[in-house]
């Protein structure tokens, strides 16, 4: 199979469980309780609420794609074509999976009512469901993010701060969350509105936690004298670059030479068993790097197993 077709593939069997996900979020923790945290499915929510003020049943699958559909026109001409692309998908199955969680297991089926407070949703209680509902919807985010895609709505709005102002992706959904959260005054009470607000705030911190965690790697630095036995598996082996710097010991005052290189966890553990496997005699040191801007391979995931060459 094209490689490109492939990897596309995958991508779109990774954005399809993200959001199926961030449906089971939005419909069985925020939806029941009528929290407003900041997103568009939030917004969503208010504008269902007033018109039904007023007398008329707006659907909030329908809404969420409607007001999703604009979005992604901004998306592709502020952002660019891969992630508006992208998100056209994620967001336009946005409402047609919380239909289809409906269809499955009605929220009703499950919820429960707090005796002390009458207040009626999953988990009796807002707090609980403002927990579930940013951890789930933050790894969500979080993964669409690392393939350069979003959940639509709130995130296309986040990924346009970034862009512009340079925000980190966390700060982003909180600064159009908290602006969307405060819509939330016209359909609920002001303790409800003020639990929205932490939640958008938490939910920015747990985004730039899990995209950290994904996007990490190892800066590994390396003083050794088999530097060229080092530089070789590195290359050949791990099919990473690597570069090389000139040092001078202090104590023994004797040139050496310094490798330096960026890799995941599981090509570190390859590397130092090597290091080990080959007695080789070296000082190392690693430390850990969430960002990495300029040429970096993805294809550490098809590179060959190692061999023992022995």
């Amino acid at each position: 199979m094209n490689p490109k077709a492939k990897s596309l593939i995958k991508d779109f069997v990774i954005m399809t469980f993200a959001m199926l996900c961030s449906a089971a979020a939005v419909y069985y923790f925020l939806l029941p309780s009528n929290l407003v945290v900041g997103s568009i499915t939030g917004l969503s929510i208010v504008l269902v609420g007033i018109f039904e003020k007023m007398g008329i049943t707006l659907s909030l699958s329908v809404v969420i794609f409607v007001i999703n559909a604009l979005l992604l026109v901004l998306a592709y001409f502020l952002i660019n074509k891969e992630f508006g692309a992208k998100t056209v998908y994620t967001a336009l199955i946005l409402g047609p999976m919380i239909s289809f969680w409906e269809k499955v297991c009605p929220w009703e089926k499950l919820a429960t009512t707090n005796a002390a407070t009458g207040y009626c949703s999953i988990m009796a209680d807002p707090w609980l469901d403002l927990c579930c509902f940013v951890l789930v919807l933050s790894a969500s985010q979080a993964i669409l993010f690392n393939i350069n895609a979003s959940t639509g709505g709130l995130d296309i709005l986040a990924k346009i701060i970034n862009k512009y102002l340079h925000f980190d992706i966390g700060m982003s959904v909180t600064v159009a969350g908290a602006v969307i959260c405060c819509t939330a005054f016209a359909i609920n009470p002001f303790r409800l509105v003020i639990i929205g607000l932490i939640g958008t705030w938490i939910n920015g911190v747990v985004v730039n936690y899990f995209t950290a965690s994904i996007n990490n790697r190892k800066r590994v630095c390396i003083i050794t004298d088999d530097f060229e036995q080092l530089r070789e598996f590195i290359i050949n082996e791990l099919h990473r670059g690597c570069s090389l710097y000139e040092v001078v010991g202090g104590y023994t005052n004797k040139p050496s030479r310094e490798i330096q290189t960026l890799l995941t966890q599981t090509e570190f553990s390859d590397l130092m068993q090597y290091i080990k496997k080959k007695e080789i005699k070296a000082f190392i040191t690693a430390g850990n790097v969430s960002e990495i801007y300029g040429e970096w391979s993805r294809q550490h995931n098809k590179r060959p197993k190692l061999r023992d060459k022995n």
